[in-house]
C-alpha cells in the first residue's frame, strides 16, 4: 500500500527567479478569482470540464497562463465549489435535524482566493534535475532553481520514490519560495500476524493523548505547558480583534501563524512518541467525526458556555489523528477508527455504562456498579484498546477488516 508525504523544498532563487515566481503566483491567483466569480454567476458551477470549456481561452488571453495551468485553474474552482455545496447540504440535514438554527453562508457571494499558492503538475509543469535542482515553469518560460530540504525527503525524490502535483508557497514575512511536494511511497501491506500488539489513543484536552495496551501499560501525554499558550493566544486574539486598527490586524495575521506552528509542532512530538512507542501495533483512534456539533451546548448564551464551546473546539485532534495514521504506516504499524461512543463512561471491567461513572465530569472514573476506580482519560483509552483487539479477532478471523473500522492511511 501507498503512503503520502508532503516535502518542503526551499528554493534558493536568484533575483529573476523570484520576480518570475511571483508574477506567476499573483496572476494564477488572479485567474481563480476570475473563474469563481463566473462559476457563481451561472449557477455556482462546480463542473470542472464546463468551467474549462467555458473559461480556459479567456485564462490563457487575459492572464497568459502556460496551458496546463490553465487546465489546473477550472479544477480547483470547481473542487472549491463542490466542498462548498456540500456544507450547504449538510447544514441543511443538521437545521432541520434541530442541531443548529445558523444557515451557512459560504455560497451567499463568489469564493475570494487570496493566498497566492498555486499548483504545479509533476513532468508538465515542473520536473526534477540533477545536483538538487528542479525545472519550474512561469509565464516567461522555465527556470532552474537549486533547492534545499530535509535529507531524507531529498533522498526519496532522487531515489524513486512517486512524485506528484506540487504547490509553490511564498512565505511573506521571510520573502522565501517553497516547493511542497507529494511523494507516494509503498509501505508493506497490512496483516494482523505483522500486527501483534494492540494500543489504545484518547485525545483531550487536560492531556492531548492517553495511550494505553492490553498489558496494562499506559502514557500520559500532557497539555499542561502548551494549552496555557494556546489560551493566551486566544485572549490576545480577542482584544485585537476588538480594537480593529490596521495594526491590529497585521499583529493578527502574525499571531494566527505562531498559534497555528505551535499547534502543529506538539502534535507532530505528541504523534512520533505515540507510534514509536508502539511498534508494530494497530493503534486504535476515536471517531471524532461531527465531535464539535455533538458536545457543543446550546442552552443559553452567557459567557460561561461560550468559554466552554471555545475550549472544546481548541486543538486539531483530526491533525493528530493524520499524523498519527502516516507516522504508523512508515513504522510498519496501522492506525484504524474505532466508534467513540460512551468510551468514558463505560466500566472496562463490568461494562457497566451511564454518566454517573464520571462525577461531575471529573477526572476520576468510578464504577457505581463494581466501584472500579481509575483515571477517567485512561479508562476512555482502556476502552478504545479492547474495541481494536475486538476488530483484529475479526479481521484474523475473517481475513477482512470489520466494518466497525477504516484504515486511516489508506
Amino acid at each position: 500500500m501507498q503512503t503520502v508525504l508532503t516535502a518542503k523544498l526551499k528554493l534558493n532563487t536568484t533575483p529573476e527567479q523570484f520576480k518570475a515566481l511571483r508574477t506567476t503566483q499573483l496572476a494564477y491567483r488572479d485567474s481563480l478569482n476570475y473563474v469563481s466569480q463566473y462559476a457563481f454567476a451561472h449557477g455556482k458551477m462546480s463542473n470542472a470540464v464546463r468551467l474549462q470549456d467555458a473559461t480556459y481561452e479567456e485564462i490563457r488571453l487575459r492572464f497568459h497562463l502556460p496551458s496546463q495551468m490553465a487546465c489546473s485553474v477550472p479544477r480547483q474552482v470547481g473542487a472549491s465549489y463542490k466542498t462548498l455545496w456540500t456544507k450547504v447540504k449538510n447544514n441543511a440535514v443538521h437545521r432541520k435535524e434541530g442541531k443548529t438554527k445558523k444557515r451557512y453562508k459560504g455560497l451567499d457571494k463568489a469564493p475570494k482566493f487570496i493566498s497566492p499558492t498555486l499548483t504545479y503538475q509533476y513532468k508538465k509543469d515542473y520536473t526534477f534535475k540533477k545536483e538538487q535542482q528542479v525545472s519550474i515553469l512561469t509565464l516567461e518560460g522555465r527556470v532552474i532553481v537549486p533547492y534545499t530540504g530535509y535529507n531524507k525527503h531529498v533522498a526519496l525524490i532522487q531515489r524513486g520514490a512517486e512524485i506528484g502535483a506540487s504547490k509553490l508557497w511564498y512565505d511573506k514575512p521571510k520573502k522565501q519560495f517553497y516547493l511542497l511536494v507529494s511523494l507516494a511511497i509503498e509501505t508493506a501491506d497490512p496483516t494482523p500476524e505483522t500486527h501483534k500488539q494492540v494500543a489504545g489513543v484518547d485525545v483531550g484536552m487536560r492531556y492531548l493523548a492517553v495511550t494505553a495496551t492490553m498489558q496494562g501499560d499506559c502514557t500520559f501525554h500532557s497539555g499542561k505547558q502548551i494549552v496555557p499558550k494556546a489560551n493566551h493566544y486566544a485572549r490576545l486574539r480577542k482584544r485585537l480583534q476588538k480594537k480593529g486598527t490596521r495594526s491590529a490586524t497585521r499583529r493578527l495575521v502574525a499571531i494566527s501563524g505562531r498559534e497555528r506552528r505551535l499547534k502543529q509542532n506538539t502534535n507532530h512530538v505528541v504523534s512520533k512518541r505515540i507510534v514509536l512507542q508502539h511498534p508494530q501495533s494497530l493503534i486504535g483512534l476515536e471517531h471524532l467525526t461531527d465531535i464539535r456539533e455533538r458536545t457543543k451546548r446550546r442552552k443559553g448564551k452567557n459567557a460561561k458556555q461560550r468559554k466552554a464551546n471555545r475550549t472544546f473546539s481548541k486543538w486539531s485532534f483530526a491533525e493528530l489523528h493524520s499524523m498519527i495514521a502516516y507516522k504508523a504506516l512508515l513504522h510498519r504499524s496501522m492506525a484504524i477508527k474505532v466508534d467513540a461512543n460512551y468510551t468514558s463512561q463505560a466500566c472496562p471491567k463490568c461494562g457497566h455504562t451511564c454518566k454517573e461513572n464520571r462525577p461531575h465530569k471529573g477526572l476520576l472514573f468510578v464504577c457505581q456498579n463494581c466501584q472500579y476506580t481509575l483515571h477517567a482519560d485512561l479508562v476512555g483509552a482502556r476502552n478504545i484498546a479492547m474495541r481494536t483487539l475486538l476488530i483484529r479477532q475479526d479481521w484474523r478471523g475473517t481475513g477482512l477488516l470489520s466494518v466497525r473500522a477504516f484504515c486511516v492511511g489508506r
